[in-house]
């Protein structure tokens, strides 16, 4: 203990170190105030430096040349190019397809009628090859009538309601086999309870990805007429989003289960962002009024090959 108190003896000279203790022994007065020492000024800062002025950009005043070229074309007195008018209707057709696949045992006679066999089918994809037909999607049909978008000669749309299992098995390897494309409406409600009937996700996202459109038909196959707007939408944007949500497809289109429909459900549908839907009314000719009233000719299973070229060619 005396070495360091004599330690600090050295280090503090004897009078500051008595003042010291004098301070911190005696208690202030009240009537005296402690003296508290001033701040230490703060360090100015650096002056600022301005940034460089930008480079003066050049006049927009245009140059001779360029006046010169603007005079020409303002004198210039030939008529501008002619606007191109959108067509007035598109007479295509779209073909109405249910099952393609062999018949079940003990078929009733709606199930036949619904019904194309594997080898009809393919005989009848044959015959539009032939003829020079050339499919296209519901998109192209609707890019032709609102923005007159052309279609290549003799076009056709083949489209596949409910979403049967055999649009993957039979219908998508036949389609690519002739080099065409065909639009398949959808339901949600079997494929999320995967039912062993219709499609999977999974094959909708690969049909969409070959090339195939994927499109709206309803949560479930209900009839929508009369129904709540609550109802309307969860049917009607409610398979919207699922197929887009599985496929990364947009979905324009939608399909009236059983051809179906009053005016609540095509102003629901205009809400949800559909482009147009189908009907199961039979018909070829299209028009911009009626693109929320699609006609179709339906194929039936008991149709020839030649009555089924009829149809399609309106004979």
């Amino acid at each position: 203990m005396r070495k360091s108190s004599h330690f600090v003896n050295l280090l503090i000279p004897t009078g500051i170190l008595l003042g010291l203790t004098l301070l911190l022994a005696a208690p202030l007065a009240p009537d005296i105030q402690a003296v508290v020492p001033s701040p230490t000024p703060a360090r100015a800062a650096p002056p600022s430096v301005a940034p460089p002025s930008p480079t003066p950009l050049p006049s927009p005043t245009p140059t001779a040349a360029a006046w010169e070229r603007y005079q020409l074309r303002s004198n210039d007195e030939s008529p501008l190019p002619t606007p191109r008018p959108l067509p007035e209707s598109a007479e295509v057709p779209i073909l109405m397809y249910h099952y393609v696949e062999p018949l079940p045992p003990n078929a009733d006679r709606f199930r036949r009628d619904l019904t194309v066999l594997p080898e009809n089918f393919e005989a009848q994809l044959q015959a539009l090859a032939d003829s020079g037909y050339h499919t296209v999607s519901l998109t192209d049909l609707y890019l032709y009538l609102t923005y007159g978008t052309p279609l290549p000669p003799k076009p056709i749309i083949l489209t596949f309601d409910d979403g049967y299992r055999d649009a993957y098995t039979i219908i998508l390897p036949l389609l690519q086999q002739y080099g065409f494309v065909g639009t398949f409406f959808v339901l949600a409600t079997p494929t999320h309870y995967e039912n062993p009937n219709y499609l999977t996700w999974a094959m909708m996202r690969e049909m969409a990805d070959a090339g195939m459109e994927i499109q709206g038909h309803g949560r479930d196959h209900v009839d929508l007429r009369g129904r709540s707007t609550d109802f309307l939408v969860y049917q009607i944007l409610g398979i919207k989003e699922a197929v887009e949500y599985h496929t990364g497809q947009a979905v324009h289109f939608f399909c009236y289960p059983s051809g179906q429909y009053d005016d609540d459900v095509i102003a629901v549908a205009r809400s949800a962002g559909y482009w147009g839907a189908v009907t199961t009314q039979y018909g070829r000719v299209h028009t911009r009024e009626d693109l929320f009233a699609l006609h179709r000719i339906r194929v039936r299973g008991t149709d020839s090959l030649e009555s089924f070229m009829a149809h399609v060619e309106g004979r």
